[in-house]
């Protein structure tokens, strides 16, 4: 059965300075339907492609992939664009300039960029143009790109490897794939995802040889399995459609190569080539949804699950009226609440074509008001991982708590406090514990020869701290790192490869969540409103906040994630009443907004 994917799409104008795509490019391809509209689309962009070769795409990432974006999140200057570890939200974990950086040899992020195939050149045996092809041949941090090898893209359920911008790898759980998966972070999904429709497209004539890339299947025409039509199509019209960014760079590679990616230009494309026949009907409403089990944060909920004439992919939860989770389960426990305080749910069903059920019952629940501790979830002392000696690699062990923690290029002969665990350039991992994370603390301490530097702490996949270490044993403590419930931590990232780094006494307390009047008077104000069309999000607290804006009926409108104090433009929105949500770690806000 096909599925259908939603095109939303702002008119766009560009203002590059270079050759533009002919305004007549596609005309050919005018009324053409699935594999005949691909076969001729095909046609029109070998025509005018010229292979400038692979030592050229250094010279020609200048245009293609430049930080040159004035968009908030973005530095905008004029560093490399990287997708597997850019950071569009904030900061970069570290940037590299054009011309310079360029790989040799490394161990880790941070050292070297080099030219990453979004499809393998495995695949099709490093022949050219396919090997020099810029639209698929992105610049990459060269330990990313080691790390996403030629596993196909997908979402992962759990990682093996989480990049300082929180793209991953591990096992997929995509429906219809088994196996080892990489997933970039949700701003590079459509670009990627539009980067492997071209190429089914481009080299339509010889992709059927190319079934050594896990997403092809060995055909002319429809080029790749069902299960990665449905990815693909759904990161490029749901998660990331196309953008300002991605088309300034189709012209930029249009002016390097001569040939454009017709999914760009023409987004509508791709349900047409794969997906001619669209699945319209609705879920059935959920039904008998029951609110129960309340404690002073957090509320159960039960519901006899929808029916679909296809499938139900999830459920849509809204609080007070406002969306709120989404989850794949008939049951699920909305926490983040706060004590004593009336909650009533609904619920909506959504297949994957996006199309969405009506809503539930309504169910109302109380929180409790019992009260809620900063306890240690954790205290790692190391004093169990055995009395061997040497260098090891891939050691695991139990803790003193219970938990099994995994390191890389470990030494177990080396002690701090009666016996610790030594890193070099690897990673120590405590794969999944429950209880949260408020404050970590560590003991850490460099040993023999070298210089001092720092770990990164990641938490959940994202990066929240560095952990320094030198020469003197010395206790770091990182605040605020409040993170509810499961938590997987992971040190990685040693800025000084060549440092052996003792590890002991790692502990940290669990997270109580902020009040709402804590949250509400101290961490956010929200002006003017009513708003014209710039809206200032004055942040008082250095912490990521989710901001999302919902319409009356239900339907969000806008999502960002900030920093800092910013400013967003709400131009495009019509006038009415609208419903600001807030979310700071797990405690959220809602407020009032009038658009004029």
């Amino acid at each position: 059965m096909k599925n259908f994917y939603f095109l939303i799409l702002a008119i766009i104008t560009t203002s590059i300075s270079f050759a533009q795509i002919p305004s007549n490019y596609y005309d050919s391809a005018n009324g053409l339907t699935g594999f005949a509209l691909k076969t001729q689309l095909k046609v029109i962009i070998t025509n005018g492609h010229s292979d400038q070769g692979y030592s050229a795409l250094y010279s020609g990432y200048t245009t293609t992939h430049s930080d040159n974006i004035a968009q908030s999140g973005y530095e905008n200057d004029n560093t490399i664009l990287l997708y597997y570890t850019e950071n569009p939200n904030g900061t970069d974990p570290y940037v590299f300039n054009h011309g310079s950086n360029q790989c040799g040899n490394y161990n880790a992020e941070s050292i070297c960029y080099n030219r990453e195939h979004l499809i393998p050149q495995s695949s099709f045996s490093g022949a050219s143009p396919m090997k020099n092809d810029i639209h698929h041949v992105i610049p990459s941090d060269g330990y990313a790109n080691g790390q996403r090898g030629s596993f196909p893209f997908g979402t992962v359920g759990s990682a093996s490897w989480t990049s300082l911008n929180g793209s991953k790898k591990g096992n997929s759980n995509v429906v219809g794939y088994s196996g080892t998966v990489f997933e970039p972070i949700d701003e590079f999904k459509g670009d990627i995802a539009r980067a492997v429709l071209y190429f089914a497209t481009r080299y339509e004539d010889t992709v059927d040889d190319y079934t050594g890339f896990n997403m092809f299947n060995g055909t002319e025409d429809q080029a790749l399995f069902p299960w990665a039509i449905d990815l693909l199509l759904d990161w490029h019209y749901n998660v990331d459609p196309v953008d300002q960014r991605e088309i300034d760079r189709n012209d930029a590679a249009y002016n390097f190569q001569g040939n454009a990616n017709p999914f760009v230009d023409h987004p509508e494309y791709a349900n047409i080539i794969w997906n001619p026949t669209p699945d319209t009907e609705d879920p059935t409403n959920p039904t008998n949804l029951v609110a129960s089990n309340p404690t002073d944060n957090s509320i159960d909920l039960n519901w006899t699950a929808s029916t679909d004439n296809i499938a139900v992919v999830s459920y849509d939860i809204y609080i007070n009226t406002i969306y709120t989770y989404n989850t794949s389960s008939t049951s699920f426990t909305a926490t983040g609440l706060t004590s004593a305080t009336n909650y009533c749910f609904t619920i909506k069903a959504k297949d994957a074509a996006g199309n969405e059920s009506g809503l539930s019952n309504q169910d109302c629940e109380v929180t409790t008001d019992n009260g809620a501790g900063g306890s240690d979830c954790l205290a790692e002392t190391f004093e169990n991982i055995g009395t061997s000696s040497g260098s090891y690699s891939n050691v695991s062990w139990t803790g003193d708590d219970g938990g099994t923690w995994n390191a890389t290029d470990s030494r177990t002969d080396q002690t701090l406090n009666t016996r610790s665990i030594t890193v070099r350039n690897g990673v120590v991992t405590l794969p999944v514990t429950s209880g949260g994370i408020g404050t970590l603390t560590v003991t850490t301490q460099r040993v023999f020869s070298g210089s001092s530097g720092t770990f990164n702490l990641n938490v959940n996949g994202n990066f929240v701290s560095t952990i320094d270490y030198s020469d003197t044993a010395e206790t770091i403590t990182i605040p605020n790192i409040n993170v509810e419930n499961n938590i997987s931590i992971v040190i990685d990232g040693n800025s000084s490869a060549s440092n052996r780094v003792k590890f002991d006494d790692l502990s940290y307390t669990c997270f109580t969540t902020l009040s709402v009047d804590e949250f509400n008077t101290s961490s956010i104000k929200i002006h003017p409103n009513p708003v014209k069309n710039n809206l200032t999000i004055d942040l008082k607290l250095d912490i990521d906040t989710k901001i999302e804006i919902y319409d009356i009926l239900g339907k969000r409108v806008y999502r960002s994630t900030l920093n800092n104090t910013s400013i967003i433009n709400l131009q495009s929105l019509k006038t009415g009443i609208y419903i600001v949500k807030i979310t700071q770690n797990n405690a959220t806000i809602t407020k009032r907004l009038i658009k004029q």
